[in-house]
């Protein structure tokens, strides 16, 4: 199967499979969902480890070819998994893991909706998800770093976050190629929160009196927990 750009497709290499499951760390009685299991590399020997693996791929060529081939506790959902309306209704044990091999340009919304559902009530112990390295960056940042940010916050708001392997490009086909597309605006926190305060600089200077920040600092240096009490203060929740 030829790799189609427009589902940005890089498909994982046989000779990495078994360190990608042993990240995972699959046992007897899982329940999975894999998010673009693509040609199977993880999709069979996480069947062959687990009870049951439902595995959403948006490519319908690949997801016939998959069907074919899939053992009774093996279910393929066609489509994108952003847009599915599966009903999440699993039962609360086991509860769901998840896996997956992220395309780029749709890694953040699936992180998103990872997080909505978990939020929702879907019960879910943890996701071992494959990302470029600008994003698995972003992801496990530091306040104060250039790669700090609002996916930093939003995704550890919600999950602990850990790198566990550093593939290579050549472990993909096609190999994916190295970006840079992340822009930071430098402001203070006082010139960042204007675009946003109806009533100007003097309600902003009021949140962050009551959060207990000094608006001349910038973004990137608060932690979690100060971004949180900033969104409360701002949002009228203190």
């Amino acid at each position: 199967m030829i790799a189609r750009k427009r589902f940005g497709q890089h498909f994982l290499e046989p000779a990495w499979v078994i360190k990608v499951i042993d990240a995972i760390a699959p046992r007897p009685d899982d329940r999975f969902f894999e998010i673009g299991p693509g040609r199977g590399a993880l999709t069979h020997p996480l069947a062959e480890r687990t009870a049951q693996v439902t595995a959403f791929e948006i490519d319908r060529d690949l997801a016939a070819v998959l069907r074919h081939n899939a053992p009774s506790n093996l279910e393929i959902v066609e489509g994108d998994f952003l847009d599915s309306r599966r009903p999440f209704d699993v039962p609360a044990t086991p509860p769901i893991r998840v896996a997956g091999n992220l395309p780029y340009n749709v890694a953040s919304p699936i992180l998103f909706k990872l997080i909505d559902l978990y939020e929702a009530g879907v019960p879910m112990t943890d996701a071992t998800l494959m990302l470029q390295r600008e994003v698995a960056d972003r992801l496990v940042a530091r306040p104060g770093t250039k790669e700090y940010g609002a996916l930093s916050v939003f995704v550890r708001l919600s999950a602990a976050v850990e790198r566990l392997l550093a593939l290579p490009p050549g472990a993909f086909r096609p190999a994916p190629k190295v970006q840079t597309v992340f822009t930071r605006r430098r402001k203070t926190l006082e010139n960042a929160l204007l675009a946003f305060a109806p009533h100007g600089r003097p309600s902003v200077q009021k949140a962050l009196n009551a959060a207990e920040l000094d608006g001349r600092r910038r973004p990137e240096t608060l932690d979690i927990v100060e971004f949180v009490r900033l969104s409360d203060a701002f949002l009228g929740r203190t």
